[in-house]
């Protein structure tokens, strides 16, 4: 069954669901190409929720092992509980917020501001959709294993932990 692997911006989510994907021989998912349309500049122009939820669900059925990155906060019964576990990473602010600073300008040649920004408000609980109170009050309404993995771990190390939960393997 599918893997969620959840948290703030720059905590890491793509980059463990990659290596998590892999280890599993399935495919990674990207939240934000879904929740996202594709535009330049990127991110500016969002899916409604019904065409989200309809593709989200086309991608676990055709990939029921997949390994999803990001948040599906939000996004209905059938997708929020869709996971046979969920992964939470929690990173400091200062090491988000640096990672972003160096993903956007290896990206895109600059820095977002508004963006860091909003990211900045993770922990406060203030920007509008993700925020750490937030998060932690939507896992705890999950009916699948929840598993926090917090701190700047190796990628590697995360994944060794993650071997101990046979629904992670």
């Amino acid at each position: 069954m599918a893997v969620l692997i959840t948290g703030a911006a720059g905590s890491g989510t793509s980059t463990l669901a990659r290596a998590l994907a892999d280890r599993r021989g399935t495919v990674r998912v990207e939240a934000d190409d879904i929740y996202w349309y594709a535009t330049v500049p990127p991110f500016t122009t969002k899916r409604p929720a019904a065409e989200r939820q309809l593709l989200m669900a086309a991608r676990l059925r055709a990939d029921p092992n997949a390994v999803v990155a990001g948040s599906v906060m939000g996004w209905g019964d059938e997708i929020e509980n869709a996971f046979a576990a969920i992964v939470f990473v929690y990173v400091d602010r200062r090491t988000r917020l640096a990672r972003l600073r160096q993903r956007e300008q290896a990206r895109y040649g600059r820095v977002n501001r508004a963006f860091l920004a909003w990211a900045a408000r993770y922990d406060a609980g203030t920007a509008p959709g993700r925020s750490l109170s937030r998060h932690r009050a939507w896992l705890a309404a999950r009916t699948c294993p929840v598993v926090e993995l917090s701190g700047a771990m190796r990628v590697a190390e995360q994944c060794e932990t993650l071997a101990r939960y046979a629904a992670l393997r």
